[in-house]
């Protein structure tokens, strides 16, 4: 089955970017996100990144938004899969932080052709491609 477009999968931190408005971040993962949004890329977000998430809006804000804010990033985002195997796999990653370590595995598995995130250190070894949002721009606007 041919892809017709990149498959990305989403860091938590680009989101919280948005989500926070960081102001040095902001530009360029917004960019990102409404690439996904208007379909240009398949963005994923893995399934654990869903609970923090809704945990760090609902302390910020409330639960009911955060009910809103995932509702309306599941519209656009896909939902990777975190099960044993992907555990499992991640145990065995050298990662000094596991939920590094099984947002990369949950990017493999869904077959991504980027792990995008701010923190490019800490998914060293990487065996995929993992890039800043500056980068993966440059991909796609080349």
């Amino acid at each position: 089955m041919a892809r017709d477009k990149l498959q990305v999968l989403f860091d938590l931190n680009i989101l919280l970017d948005v989500l926070q408005e960081r102001p040095d971040f902001y530009d360029f993962s917004a960019r990102l996100l409404a690439y996904a949004e208007m379909g240009v890329i398949q963005g994923w977000l893995a399934a654990h990144s869903v609970t923090t998430l809704f945990y760090l809006i609902s302390k910020d804000k409330s639960p009911e938004q955060a009910r809103v804010t995932l509702t309306s990033i599941l519209q656009f985002l896909k939902i990777a899969p975190v099960d044993q195997n992907t555990i499992e796999q991640a145990l065995n990653l050298p990662y000094r932080d596991f939920e590094d370590a099984v947002q990369m595995m949950a990017a493999l598995q869904v077959h991504a052709d980027y792990l995008l995130t701010r923190n490019v250190r800490d998914y060293q070894p990487a065996p995929m491609e993992v890039v800043q949002p500056v980068e993966l721009l440059a991909v796609l606007n080349s």
